[in-house]
């Protein structure tokens, strides 16, 4: 794996790699080995992910990892649009389950689901989140540098909330379009449910993997702008034990 560039801004840790693949593997090796090391000193281990194909390669390795004792993880996702029907392919729960959670078999599997009314949905997931610590989150970072589906006219550091409902904002349903989960802008749904800012920011190591072209602009504004919700992922110079891999096309602008 040839990493192009490591260095630090504010308490971030930031690995450039040449290629997504190089990114991808660096990223995987560095959660399992978090894993193993948890697995190592406690009984059960919490993981939350994001479900976007900007993680693909990282969820393919760790669902080929043969030595990760998945029977003693419970496994949690961060966001979910609301409306959509059950087994939808757009369902991030759906993503989930297919690239990581029907492979690996989990403990418990923890997904969100407004089928049976919004309240209870988020009563429900709260509860689940609140029943022990967060050991680790894998997340990306959106286009309009989004964490979960906190855009920036949702994004609250100080939210009181560990789960809401938002209304997503055009660059975010547009980037859904951009990565071919929907054909068309009107396709996407206008409102979902995400863990908030600091249910995040709560997980103890966090691993954010972002490539491509696409997420340079806001990989910019994470390393080089202000902490600041017009940018929400620049959060993540303040979390203690924060990794993010990205390739040299994301890092293109910084």
């Amino acid at each position: 794996m040839a990493i192009t560039q490591q260095t630090q801004v504010d308490q971030l840790k930031i690995k450039v790699y040449s290629t997504r693949a190089e990114m991808g593997t660096a990223a995987a090796a560095d959660a399992s080995a978090c894993i193993s090391k948890l697995l190592a000193t406690q009984d059960i281990v919490r993981i939350i992910f994001a479900a976007a194909p900007s993680q693909n390669e990282v969820l393919a390795q760790l669902a080929a990892n043969k030595d990760i004792d998945w029977s003693r993880i419970d496994v949690f996702h961060m966001d979910e649009y609301i409306g959509l029907p059950v087994g939808a392919e757009q369902r991030f729960s759906t993503f989930l389950n297919q690239h990581l959670f029907d492979q690996v078999k989990p403990r418990r599997v923890h997904l969100l689901d407004d089928h049976d009314g919004l309240g209870l949905a988020l009563q429900r997931y709260e509860a689940l989140i609140k029943e022990a610590p967060i050991d680790m989150v894998c997340l990306g970072i959106g286009e309009n540098g989004h964490i979960a589906f906190n855009d920036p006219p949702v994004a609250d550091f100080d939210d009181p909330e560990i789960i809401k409902p938002v209304t997503l904002d055009d660059a975010c349903r547009q980037q859904q379009v951009n990565d071919g989960c929907f054909l068309t802008f009107n396709d996407v749904p206008e409102t979902a449910l995400t863990l908030t800012i600091p249910a995040l920011m709560a997980g103890k190591h966090l691993f954010c993997v972002v490539p491509g072209k696409t997420k340079s602009e806001a990989i910019k504004n994470v390393i080089k702008g202000e902490i600041t919700t017009a940018c929400p992922a620049s959060i993540l110079r303040k979390h203690p034990d924060c990794t993010l891999y990205t390739d040299t096309d994301a890092y293109s602008l910084v």
